[in-house]
């Protein structure tokens, strides 16, 4: 067994003196002249506490001792005159640290957990409110004419036409589904008689299956005013409940536009140059027995499809002239009325 001092003369006969740094403080053993290196790792771990596994001493001149031993039976002679630092912790401060780690893992675990639970309750919720409010009550496909030049761009109008604001809280308010929403072919709907052109906006198939709107010009070569097709989609909608053009259809398609109009938070309602291009359009001056899927204007004519309509071949012009008489006669009438 060897001999601990704080230090040494090294003047006792047939004993070595090993001095061994460890956190500033020097350490002096003292072995029988015959001892291995191994022993000074054992007494190490005997005085200091320090397990063998643990400890690594670094020697002057930058050599490293540490446990399996390259030379097992190297003798401790051959260090006794050599600055020696011991690297290591004892028993009860591993246990601490790994005390601390355990605790700090433990934390991390439970706070990624609880993270993880509140990102998937807020994934929860997000899926509910697009299920209740955007992928229900929608339209469940988009597409446009592969056909037709520049598909990439008719998608993108499809694509703002069924995000729109107005026409998503319309169609939740009523619980509109419509299978597909697609771009009308614009040749294939239009005809041309001696009395004028009768150009078609949009269609609506089986209620609500397909809705076909006119995205194009004549020509191909660039797209329709947005709120015009906006306005034209609000009438094919009211189709999904009322085919024929009578008075209930025309309540629920002003119902519609009043409802996409009211939610249209982007654009901030209408301006009066979107009022202006209404008019232009025939969108707000023609009156009920106007037809967005059945005519279009031409030239300085709005030609009106359906037949019957005492108004088919009227200028535009007169058109407006009497919507605004009819208003009129509707005001005096109200006033009137006691």
């Amino acid at each position: 067994m060897a001999n601990l001092h704080g230090c040494s003369d090294g003047s006792v006969p047939g004993l070595i003196t090993i001095n061994v740094f460890h956190r500033k403080q020097n350490y002096a053993f003292e072995f029988p002249d015959d001892a291995t290196v191994p022993d000074l790792f054992n007494e190490i771990a005997l005085t200091l506490g320090i397990p063998l596994s643990n400890q690594k001493i670094i020697v002057s001149k930058g050599s490293l001792l540490k446990a399996p031993f390259q030379e097992p039976y190297m003798p401790l002679s051959a260090l006794q005159h050599k600055t020696m630092t011991l690297m290591g912790s004892g028993v009860t401060e591993v246990q601490a640290v790994q005390t601390m780690v355990n605790k700090v893992t433990q934390r991390n675990a439970a706070r990624i957990a609880q993270y993880s639970r509140a990102k998937e309750t807020k994934k929860s919720r997000i899926r509910t409110l697009t299920h209740d409010t955007h992928d229900e009550y929608t339209f469940l496909q988009i597409r446009p004419l592969s056909g037709l030049p520049h598909p990439e761009r008719s998608r993108l109008l499809l694509v703002r036409l069924k995000e729109d604001p107005g026409i998503r809280a319309a169609m939740k308010k009523n619980k509109f589904t419509v299978s597909l929403l697609t771009e009308m072919e614009p040749l294939s709907h239009t005809q041309a008689t001696h009395e004028g052109t009768s150009r078609i906006l949009g269609l609506n198939r089986n209620q609500g299956e397909v809705i076909e709107l006119r995205l194009r010009t004549d020509a191909y070569d660039g797209y329709r005013d947005y709120k015009t097709i906006r306005r034209t989609l609000c009438h094919e909608l009211a189709h999904n409940v009322h085919g024929p053009h009578d008075r209930q259809f025309w309540d629920l398609c002003h119902q519609i536009e009043r409802e996409v109009d009211g939610a249209d938070w982007k654009s901030g309602g209408h301006t009066t140059g979107e009022a202006s291009r209404y008019d232009i359009m025939g969108q707000t001056s023609i009156e009920d027995d106007s037809h967005e899927d059945e005519g279009g204007w031409t030239g300085g004519e709005f030609v009106l499809g359906g037949g019957g309509n005492e108004a088919s071949a009227l200028s535009r012009r007169e058109i407006l002239a009497q919507a605004a008489m009819k208003r009129q006669r509707k005001k005096d009438e109200a006033e009137e009325t006691p």
